[in-house]
């Protein structure tokens, strides 16, 4: 007779509920977002600089959770698409910050209605899609130790 083992069952991991609800979301902003031009990433670092226009680069990638490497791909493509300009500081040359243009103004109140429509396609009322946020920001601090 085999050994029993209590395998653990994909649907009970918080690993794959959180992947699964990320894929899910991601993708539903992802077929927004095309129309107006970005990609999810690109609207994460826009998100940022429309709250915080003007930080560095290394203050941006802090924001997001994204490595120099992954990040400036990003900066560059929207530099590219003229949404946004970089800029030497002038006290410290090694320090880049990221500034919005007057088209990256514009496109934000494009992308406004982007979130209200994904919020309202979770289904969940304005209390418990906060409560699910503040849940989640918490268990992120306390896994990374904050």
């Amino acid at each position: 007779m085999a050994p029993t083992t209590n395998h653990a069952r994909l649907d009970d991991q918080l690993c794959f509920a959180l992947y699964a609800a990320s894929r899910a979301v991601s993708g539903a902003y992802r077929q927004l977002l095309a129309e107006v031009g970005l990609t999810y990433p690109q609207y994460l670092a826009m998100l940022s600089l429309w709250e915080n226009d003007g930080q560095s680069v290394a203050a941006l990638g802090t924001a997001l959770d994204l490595e120099s490497s992954t990040l400036s791909p990003i900066i560059r493509r929207l530099e590219t698409l003229g949404l946004v300009r970089r800029e030497r500081s002038g006290v410290d040359e090694r320090m880049v910050h990221v500034h919005v243009t007057d088209a990256g103004r514009q496109l934000e109140e494009r992308a406004a209605p982007v979130r209200e429509q994904v919020e309202a396609s979770t289904g969940l009322s304005d209390a418990d899609f906060a409560a699910l946020r503040q849940t989640l920001h918490e268990l992120r601090a306390t896994i990374h130790g904050n």
